[in-house]
Protein backbone atom coordinates (compact mmCIF):
# COMPACT_ATOMS: atom_id res chain seq x y z
CA UNK A 1 0.00 0.00 0.00
CA UNK A 2 2.77 2.35 0.85
CA UNK A 3 4.55 1.46 -2.30
CA UNK A 4 1.55 2.33 -4.41
CA UNK A 5 1.22 5.61 -2.70
CA UNK A 6 4.84 6.50 -3.44
CA UNK A 7 4.44 5.49 -7.05
CA UNK A 8 1.35 7.73 -7.38
CA UNK A 9 3.19 10.64 -5.80
CA UNK A 10 6.15 10.21 -8.15
CA UNK A 11 3.85 10.07 -11.18
CA UNK A 12 2.08 13.24 -10.05
CA UNK A 13 5.41 15.00 -9.54
CA UNK A 14 6.64 13.97 -12.97
CA UNK A 15 3.42 15.16 -14.55
CA UNK A 16 3.75 18.50 -12.72
CA UNK A 17 7.32 18.97 -13.85
CA UNK A 18 6.38 18.11 -17.43
CA UNK A 19 3.45 20.53 -17.35
CA UNK A 20 5.65 23.33 -15.92
CA UNK A 21 8.23 22.68 -18.64
CA UNK A 22 5.59 22.99 -21.32
CA UNK A 23 4.03 26.14 -19.89
CA UNK A 24 7.15 28.16 -18.96
CA UNK A 25 7.85 29.44 -22.54
CA UNK A 26 11.14 30.33 -24.18
CA UNK A 27 13.32 32.90 -22.37
CA UNK A 28 13.14 36.35 -23.98
CA UNK A 29 16.20 37.18 -25.93
CA UNK A 30 18.11 40.39 -25.17
CA UNK A 31 17.00 43.42 -27.24
CA UNK A 32 19.30 44.27 -30.10
CA UNK A 33 21.85 46.95 -29.44
CA UNK A 34 20.73 50.43 -30.46
CA UNK A 35 22.71 52.13 -33.17
CA UNK A 36 25.10 54.89 -32.15
CA UNK A 37 23.60 58.39 -32.05
CA UNK A 38 19.98 57.27 -31.49
CA UNK A 39 18.29 58.37 -28.28
CA UNK A 40 17.57 55.55 -25.82
CA UNK A 41 14.16 55.22 -24.20
CA UNK A 42 13.84 54.35 -20.56
CA UNK A 43 10.61 53.10 -19.02
CA UNK A 44 9.93 54.91 -15.77
CA UNK A 45 7.30 54.10 -13.19
CA UNK A 46 4.00 55.76 -13.93
CA UNK A 47 4.00 57.36 -10.48
CA UNK A 48 6.95 59.60 -11.31
CA UNK A 49 5.73 63.07 -12.29
CA UNK A 50 7.17 64.86 -15.23
CA UNK A 51 9.18 67.94 -14.12
CA UNK A 52 7.13 71.07 -14.53
CA UNK A 53 9.99 72.98 -16.12
CA UNK A 54 10.74 70.27 -18.68
CA UNK A 55 9.31 70.65 -22.11
CA UNK A 56 7.04 67.68 -22.92
CA UNK A 57 8.69 65.41 -25.45
CA UNK A 58 6.62 63.33 -27.80
CA UNK A 59 8.26 59.87 -27.74
CA UNK A 60 8.40 57.78 -30.80
CA UNK A 61 6.15 54.74 -30.68
CA UNK A 62 7.90 51.92 -28.80
CA UNK A 63 9.11 49.07 -30.93
CA UNK A 64 7.68 45.66 -30.15
CA UNK A 65 10.25 42.98 -29.59
CA UNK A 66 9.19 40.01 -31.66
CA UNK A 67 10.86 36.75 -30.71
CA UNK A 68 10.42 33.91 -33.18
CA UNK A 69 8.71 30.90 -31.65
CA UNK A 70 10.63 27.65 -31.43
CA UNK A 71 9.57 25.01 -33.89
CA UNK A 72 9.87 22.26 -31.33
CA UNK A 73 7.63 23.78 -28.62
CA UNK A 74 4.59 26.03 -28.80
CA UNK A 75 4.77 29.42 -27.06
CA UNK A 76 2.01 30.25 -24.71
CA UNK A 77 1.46 33.99 -24.19
CA UNK A 78 1.15 35.02 -20.56
CA UNK A 79 -2.18 36.51 -19.48
CA UNK A 80 -2.54 40.22 -20.31
CA UNK A 81 -3.25 42.49 -17.37
CA UNK A 82 -4.59 46.00 -17.80
CA UNK A 83 -2.20 48.55 -16.36
CA UNK A 84 -1.48 52.23 -16.82
CA UNK A 85 0.75 52.78 -19.82
CA UNK A 86 4.30 53.57 -18.86
CA UNK A 87 5.58 57.00 -19.62
CA UNK A 88 8.35 56.94 -22.17
CA UNK A 89 10.99 59.50 -21.54
CA UNK A 90 14.05 59.94 -23.66
CA UNK A 91 17.25 59.34 -21.81
CA UNK A 92 18.67 62.45 -23.43
CA UNK A 93 18.49 65.51 -21.18
CA UNK A 94 15.40 67.59 -21.69
CA UNK A 95 16.08 70.89 -23.41
CA UNK A 96 16.72 73.61 -20.91
CA UNK A 97 14.45 76.58 -21.46
CA UNK A 98 16.30 79.58 -22.74
CA UNK A 99 17.32 81.96 -20.06
CA UNK A 100 15.18 85.06 -19.90
CA UNK A 101 17.07 87.75 -21.76
CA UNK A 102 16.34 91.16 -20.30
CA UNK A 103 14.88 93.60 -22.76
CA UNK A 104 17.33 96.27 -23.80
CA UNK A 105 16.95 99.45 -21.86
CA UNK A 106 15.31 102.20 -23.87
CA UNK A 107 17.86 104.49 -25.37
CA UNK A 108 17.37 107.98 -24.09
CA UNK A 109 16.76 110.42 -26.86
CA UNK A 110 19.56 112.85 -27.38
CA UNK A 111 18.64 116.19 -25.88
CA UNK A 112 17.50 118.60 -28.51
CA UNK A 113 19.56 121.73 -28.37
CA UNK A 114 17.58 124.64 -27.08
CA UNK A 115 16.35 126.89 -29.80
CA UNK A 116 18.38 130.03 -29.90
CA UNK A 117 16.00 132.94 -29.75
CA UNK A 118 16.26 135.27 -32.66
CA UNK A 119 17.84 138.56 -31.78
CA UNK A 120 15.20 141.08 -30.92
CA UNK A 121 15.50 144.15 -33.04
CA UNK A 122 14.63 147.20 -31.05
CA UNK A 123 11.94 149.25 -32.71
CA UNK A 124 13.17 152.80 -33.07
CA UNK A 125 11.11 155.41 -31.31
CA UNK A 126 9.10 157.69 -33.60
CA UNK A 127 10.79 160.89 -34.57
CA UNK A 128 9.88 164.03 -32.64
CA UNK A 129 10.00 167.45 -34.27
CA UNK A 130 9.96 170.92 -32.66
CA UNK A 131 9.88 174.56 -33.65
CA UNK A 132 12.12 176.85 -31.57
CA UNK A 133 11.86 180.66 -31.49
CA UNK A 134 10.90 183.31 -32.12
CA UNK A 135 14.08 185.09 -33.20
CA UNK A 136 14.23 188.70 -34.27
CA UNK A 137 16.26 188.11 -37.45
CA UNK A 138 17.88 185.41 -39.55
CA UNK A 139 21.34 185.86 -38.03
CA UNK A 140 19.99 185.26 -34.52
CA UNK A 141 18.20 182.10 -35.66
CA UNK A 142 21.41 180.78 -37.30
CA UNK A 143 23.36 181.41 -34.10
CA UNK A 144 20.73 179.46 -32.11
CA UNK A 145 21.08 176.54 -34.54
CA UNK A 146 24.84 176.45 -33.93
CA UNK A 147 24.39 176.44 -30.14
CA UNK A 148 21.91 173.54 -30.29
CA UNK A 149 24.54 171.42 -32.06
CA UNK A 150 23.82 167.68 -32.09
CA UNK A 151 20.49 168.03 -30.27
CA UNK A 152 18.83 168.95 -33.60
CA UNK A 153 18.86 167.18 -36.97
CA UNK A 154 17.83 168.56 -40.34
CA UNK A 155 17.18 172.04 -38.96
CA UNK A 156 15.65 174.66 -41.27
CA UNK A 157 14.94 178.37 -40.78
CA UNK A 158 11.41 179.65 -41.30
CA UNK A 159 10.32 183.31 -41.57
CA UNK A 160 6.91 184.34 -40.27
CA UNK A 161 5.93 187.68 -41.82
CA UNK A 162 2.71 188.15 -39.82
CA UNK A 163 4.13 187.80 -36.34
CA UNK A 164 1.34 189.88 -34.79
CA UNK A 165 -1.55 188.19 -36.59
CA UNK A 166 -4.70 187.38 -34.60
CA UNK A 167 -6.42 185.06 -37.10
CA UNK A 168 -5.22 182.33 -39.45
CA UNK A 169 -7.14 180.87 -42.36
CA UNK A 170 -6.32 177.69 -44.28
CA UNK A 171 -7.26 177.77 -47.99
CA UNK A 172 -6.92 175.83 -51.21
CA UNK A 173 -6.07 178.22 -54.05
CA UNK A 174 -9.01 179.41 -56.24
CA UNK A 175 -10.05 176.99 -59.01
CA UNK A 176 -10.56 178.05 -62.64
CA UNK A 177 -14.33 177.44 -62.42
CA UNK A 178 -17.10 176.50 -60.05
CA UNK A 179 -17.20 173.00 -61.51
CA UNK A 180 -13.50 172.41 -60.81
CA UNK A 181 -13.96 173.65 -57.23
CA UNK A 182 -16.84 171.21 -56.73
CA UNK A 183 -14.74 168.35 -58.13
CA UNK A 184 -12.01 169.22 -55.60
CA UNK A 185 -14.61 169.21 -52.82
CA UNK A 186 -15.58 165.64 -53.79
CA UNK A 187 -11.94 164.58 -53.45
CA UNK A 188 -11.73 166.28 -50.06
CA UNK A 189 -14.84 164.44 -48.83
CA UNK A 190 -13.46 161.12 -50.13
CA UNK A 191 -10.25 161.74 -48.14
CA UNK A 192 -12.29 162.15 -44.95
CA UNK A 193 -11.65 165.89 -44.53
CA UNK A 194 -14.45 167.94 -43.00
CA UNK A 195 -15.09 171.66 -42.29
CA UNK A 196 -14.86 173.15 -45.80
CA UNK A 197 -16.81 175.53 -48.07
CA UNK A 198 -16.38 177.15 -51.50
CA UNK A 199 -15.90 180.94 -51.46
CA UNK A 200 -18.46 182.43 -53.87
CA UNK A 201 -17.29 186.07 -54.13
CA UNK A 202 -14.39 188.44 -53.65
CA UNK A 203 -10.80 188.04 -54.66
CA UNK A 204 -10.79 184.40 -53.43
CA UNK A 205 -13.78 183.30 -55.55
CA UNK A 206 -13.84 179.50 -56.13
CA UNK A 207 -11.19 179.02 -53.42
CA UNK A 208 -11.98 176.39 -50.80
CA UNK A 209 -11.78 177.49 -47.17
CA UNK A 210 -10.68 174.69 -44.83
CA UNK A 211 -10.82 176.37 -41.41
CA UNK A 212 -10.03 179.53 -39.48
CA UNK A 213 -7.89 179.50 -36.32
CA UNK A 214 -6.98 181.95 -33.56
CA UNK A 215 -3.46 180.56 -33.10
CA UNK A 216 -0.85 179.44 -35.55
CA UNK A 217 -0.41 175.99 -33.93
CA UNK A 218 -3.96 174.97 -34.90
CA UNK A 219 -3.46 176.21 -38.45
CA UNK A 220 -0.17 174.32 -38.72
CA UNK A 221 -1.82 171.03 -37.66
CA UNK A 222 -4.54 171.56 -40.28
CA UNK A 223 -1.94 172.16 -42.98
CA UNK A 224 -0.06 168.99 -42.00
CA UNK A 225 -3.26 166.86 -42.19
CA UNK A 226 -4.14 168.25 -45.62
CA UNK A 227 -0.60 167.68 -46.88
CA UNK A 228 -0.76 164.02 -45.73
CA UNK A 229 -4.05 163.64 -47.68
CA UNK A 230 -2.44 165.05 -50.85
CA UNK A 231 -3.75 168.63 -50.86
CA UNK A 232 -1.47 171.70 -51.09
CA UNK A 233 -3.18 174.28 -48.88
CA UNK A 234 -1.89 177.67 -47.80
CA UNK A 235 -2.22 179.66 -44.59
CA UNK A 236 -3.35 183.33 -44.64
CA UNK A 237 -2.80 185.43 -41.54
CA UNK A 238 -4.70 188.61 -40.75
CA UNK A 239 -4.83 191.26 -37.99
CA UNK A 240 -1.06 191.59 -37.56
CA UNK A 241 1.26 194.60 -37.52
CA UNK A 242 3.43 193.25 -40.35
CA UNK A 243 6.46 192.47 -38.20
CA UNK A 244 8.51 189.38 -39.08
CA UNK A 245 9.87 186.61 -36.87
CA UNK A 246 12.19 183.64 -37.42
CA UNK A 247 11.71 180.09 -36.19
CA UNK A 248 14.04 177.10 -36.11
CA UNK A 249 12.27 173.89 -37.23
CA UNK A 250 14.15 170.60 -36.67
CA UNK A 251 13.95 166.94 -35.67
CA UNK A 252 15.18 166.13 -32.19
CA UNK A 253 18.11 163.73 -31.95
CA UNK A 254 17.21 160.33 -30.49
CA UNK A 255 16.85 160.51 -26.71
CA UNK A 256 16.94 164.33 -26.63
CA UNK A 257 14.38 166.15 -24.49
CA UNK A 258 12.71 169.18 -26.18
CA UNK A 259 13.42 171.35 -23.12
CA UNK A 260 17.13 170.56 -23.37
CA UNK A 261 17.19 171.57 -27.05
CA UNK A 262 15.41 174.84 -26.23
CA UNK A 263 17.89 175.68 -23.47
CA UNK A 264 20.89 175.01 -25.73
CA UNK A 265 19.52 177.17 -28.55
CA UNK A 266 18.49 180.04 -26.25
CA UNK A 267 14.94 180.11 -27.71
CA UNK A 268 12.13 181.64 -25.67
CA UNK A 269 9.51 179.08 -26.83
CA UNK A 270 9.23 175.57 -28.11
CA UNK A 271 6.30 174.22 -30.10
CA UNK A 272 5.47 170.74 -31.27
CA UNK A 273 5.77 170.39 -35.02
CA UNK A 274 4.44 167.79 -37.45
CA UNK A 275 7.51 166.07 -38.90
CA UNK A 276 5.78 165.80 -42.29
CA UNK A 277 6.29 169.54 -42.72
CA UNK A 278 10.07 169.05 -42.70
CA UNK A 279 10.06 166.67 -45.72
Amino acid sequence: MLTRALIVVLVILNLGVALWWLLRGEPASAPPASPVGVAQLEVLPSTQATPASATPVTAAPALQDATPASASAPVTQPPVTTAAPPTAVADTPAPTPAASVPAPAPVAAAPTPAAVPAPVTATPAPAQCVSLGPFADRATAQSAQSRAGGALRGATLREVADAGATRYRVLLPPAASREQAQATVKRIVAAGVSDYYIIAQGEDTNAIALGQYRNREGADRRLAALSAAGFKATMVASGGDGSAQWWLDATLAEGTDPAVARQRSGAAQQRSLECVRLR
